[in-house]
């Protein structure tokens, strides 16, 4: 099947298999006779819808919605195929390669299902699993892979992991509670100094511990930030609207008179 109208013709066929259906309306997309939008787009430019789609399927997980995750993982199926689609025109690869790469590495990576089966905890495979990416060369270093645009706070949590793994790590999160202890002493100092360098370097080694003691407890210390923003912006929104109901403004009170505020609304 080569024709652009062959595979229009499966495109429209409820019948055709989902996923080659997807792959098919991509490649009509992106012929002389699909759209002139489609045929535009590189992997750069896609770059921000990839980024968008990720974040929306991240929110529709938080919230629990299986109408709205379903929709978005669509949404983000796209991206990949898409992207899989400019490699294929490029020569570089096709979306087959692609999955037969994942499978393959998945395989190798699970040793204790599909060669010697044994049960381990979800540390013992998370640990395996890095000393595998080492062991087969994949990874150069124990911290490679890791995206330089990854979320700072998210990095810190896959830093520690990834450390974590060849057993560099606290034994327990009260390790890391006396560490967090030590970080806020040596701000304490570091602003006493007024050296803004040093204040920095302090902060960030605190925010590091912080997402240290959130992986001891396998929490993602990113959502964790999330919804204490969250949190405050609704209380912050509460409090905006206690202030205008009294028909005043923020700098008709004093700080004391807002703390006021503020903890009748968080009580």
């Amino acid at each position: 099947m080569n024709s652009i109208s062959d595979k229009k013709e499966k495109v429209l066929n409820p019948h055709t298999d989902p996923f080659k259906r997807l792959v098919l309306l991509m490649e009509v997309l992106r012929s002389p006779e699909g759209c002139s939008w489609d045929r535009k787009q590189t992997h750069r430019s896609l770059l921000p819808y990839l980024i968008e789609e990720t974040y929306e399927v991240v929110e529709a997980i938080e919230t629990g919605d299986n109408g709205e995750l379903k929709e978005e993982l669509g949404d983000l199926l796209c991206q990949v195929v898409f992207h899989a689609q400019l490699a294929k025109e490029d020569g570089a690869f096709t979306l087959d390669d692609a999955v037969t790469h994942i499978v393959e590495k998945l395989i190798a990576r699970h040793p204790h299902v599909f060669d010697d089966k044994k049960e381990l905890s979800p540390k013992q495979v998370r640990d395996q699993w890095e000393q595998i990416k080492i062991d087969s060369g994949e990874k150069k270093t124990v911290l490679s892979g890791i995206p330089k645009s990854m979320p700072a706070l998210t990095m810190a949590f896959r830093i520690g992991e990834k450390a974590g793994g060849v057993g560099f790590d606290w034994k327990q999160s009260e390790d890391v509670l006396e560490k967090l202890e030590e970080e806020l002493s040596e701000i304490k100092q570091a602003v006493q100094s007024k050296d803004k360098t040093r204040i920095t370097e302090e902060i960030g080694d605190l925010l590091f511990a912080v997402a240290s003691l959130a992986r001891k407890h396998e929490i993602d210390p990113e959502r964790a930030l999330k919804l204490a923003l969250d949190k405050f912006s609704a209380r912050f929104h509460k409090m905006e609207e206690h202030i205008a109901f009294q028909g005043k403004r923020f700098q008709d009170y004093t700080l004391e008179e807002l703390e006021d505020i503020w903890q009748n609304i968080k009580n």
